[in-house]
């Protein structure tokens, strides 16, 4: 039974090596050899466990994009609060943990990229549209319990909302960010109160 235990962790160094060569040489150059020096292991090894290197570039970015929306819906299912407290953890959620931030990075490399990689532009679609589901939830939840009073449709607002952890996360990142992380999460609070709420007058 320890067999597989070790095949995923090794499928798991590989993928986070995977990560770091995308990272550091674009989608274009995270080819056999980089990967494998990342990973620390012989050519061979990476290609045990995946004969084609697209199908471990897949698992990379496939990675990233769970965190977005599979870890943001588990932490949602285990957060007791109100509905505006829930949209704030999910924005929080949503940005950049550091201004290294591996995962964001990846993203950001795989989507300026993603005219040349079809499947890969198909992914991020399916992400933003899911990230806009959940984010519709949490909106029509509150608006049902009167936490909110939506000023604009839920699919519009949450449209608007990842959109804009998009535009700051891409800001944040990098070795010279334009932006810090407190104002980033503000100014899109700022935006979720003022299409939840009624304003005066």
């Amino acid at each position: 039974m320890a067999r597989p235990k070790r095949q995923d962790k090794r499928r798991a160094s590989l993928v986070a090596a995977a990560q770091r060569a995308i990272v550091k040489h674009g989608p274009d150059g995270a080819i056999l050899n980089r990967i494998a020096e990342e990973a620390n292991v012989a050519p061979q090894t990476v290609t045990y466990y995946y004969p084609d290197v697209s199908g471990l570039l897949l698992d990379a970015v496939r990675h990233a994009m769970d965190r977005f929306y599979n870890a943001r819906v588990e932490a949602l299912g285990n957060f007791s609060g109100p509905a505006d407290e829930q949209l704030k953890l999910m924005i929080s959620l949503g940005l950049p943990a550091t201004p290294e931030d591996p995962e964001v990075r990846l993203l950001c490399e795989m989507g300026g990229a993603s005219a040349r990689f079809p499947i890969i532009a198909a992914l991020l679609s399916t992400l933003f549209d899911r990230e806009v589901s959940m984010y519709r939830s949490v909106l029509e939840a509150g608006a049902a319990s009167g936490v909110f009073q939506l000023q604009r449709p839920s699919e519009e607002i949450a449209r608007n909302l990842v959109s804009l952890e998009d535009a700051y996360g891409y800001r944040l990142i990098g070795h010279h960010p334009t932006i810090s992380s407190r104002r980033a999460l503000d100014l899109i609070l700022g935006y979720a109160t003022l299409s939840t709420t009624l304003q005066a007058g």
